[in-house]
């Protein structure tokens, strides 16, 4: 996938050719593969638009997006171009009804965080900041699985994650910027309150 001026719209629009009328289900693979051929960024945004639609109300749904933005991030920050997922995850898969309802439902939001992002400050999404915005992913997605009970916390953390890989693939770096800000002085304020 190519940078474009709708990078959200593009993943759902994406999305929506592999949920064809013949199939029940849509396979994690064949979602990572229609996305992943130019950007590894495209493909981390598909879980973490799937944590703030409907679809992270499925149990263990949020847990399966976080592994899967911790191996795409991780794959990231070791400089990969190719993405490799294990068997487990890539087999996994969703009806195409559900898909259908949560591509739907996010169509609003694909469209706000569309046309908010724009190539700015591009220098802060090169290494070694650019190393910052995909440590701060792979954070959040090992928090997921363990903060799945917590009522938002997922839909939270996703959209930080969506932010921060709309960011990268439109190479907006005052975003990726104000979302690294506010998210660690979110965690400086937590564990100041834990402290006092």
């Amino acid at each position: 996938m190519t940078q474009t001026s709708h990078p959200v719209k593009d993943v759902l629009d994406k999305t929506d050719t592999l949920l064809t009328e013949d199939k029940e289900y849509l396979r994690l693979s064949e979602l990572t593969d229609e996305l992943g051929v130019n950007s590894l960024a495209a493909v981390l945004m598909a879980p973490s638009l799937a944590l703030v639609s409907p679809l992270s109300g499925i149990p263990l749904f949020s847990s399966a997006c976080g592994m899967m933005i911790v191996l795409v991030s991780g794959q990231m920050l070791l400089g990969r171009r190719h993405l490799w997922l294990p068997d487990i995850l890539s087999r996994r898969a969703i009806s195409v009804e559900t898909a259908r309802r949560a591509t739907g439902a996010l169509r609003s939001f694909a469209s706000w965080m569309d046309r908010r992002f724009k190539k700015r400050l591009q220098g802060l999404l090169t290494p070694p900041a650019l190393r910052v915005v995909q440590a701060l992913c792979l954070l959040c997605g090992l928090l997921i699985p363990f903060l799945e009970l917590l009522p938002f916390t997922s839909s939270i953390l996703g959209g930080v994650v969506a932010l921060l890989a709309v960011a990268m693939l439109t190479g907006d770096g005052l975003i990726a910027l104000v979302t690294v800000t506010a998210v660690l002085a979110a965690l400086g304020a937590g564990m100041a309150g834990v402290l006092l």
